[in-house]
């Protein structure tokens, strides 16, 4: 699996966290048949070639967002990430 996460300033306070994940098939098959996975699957675009996993992303920041009470559920951006907004916890 890989991800892309985001943390910025939100407000005083708070945090918005972004994210996007899918899955990079990098098992044994794929090196014998010649076909291993190239760099660009392991990134986003514009960098890369990866598309993100809707469904997976969706159930990744569910939890994050439980683990970390964000009082909103999480809502889609325009790059094809779900974001949540926590409260910022110094410890």
């Amino acid at each position: 699996m890989c991800a892309h996460i985001r943390a910025q300033w939100a407000a005083p306070g708070q945090v918005e966290i972004a994210l996007a994940c899918w899955v990079v098939n990098t098992d044994t098959a794929r090196y014998l048949g010649d076909n291993p996975p190239a760099r660009e699957e392991m990134r986003l675009p514009p960098e890369g070639t990866a598309e993100w996993d809707e469904e997976l992303t969706s159930r990744v920041i569910g939890h994050l967002a439980a683990r970390m009470n964000a009082p909103t559920p999480a809502l889609p951006t325009t790059d094809e990430h779900l974001t949540i907004t926590v409260p910022l916890v110094l410890t």
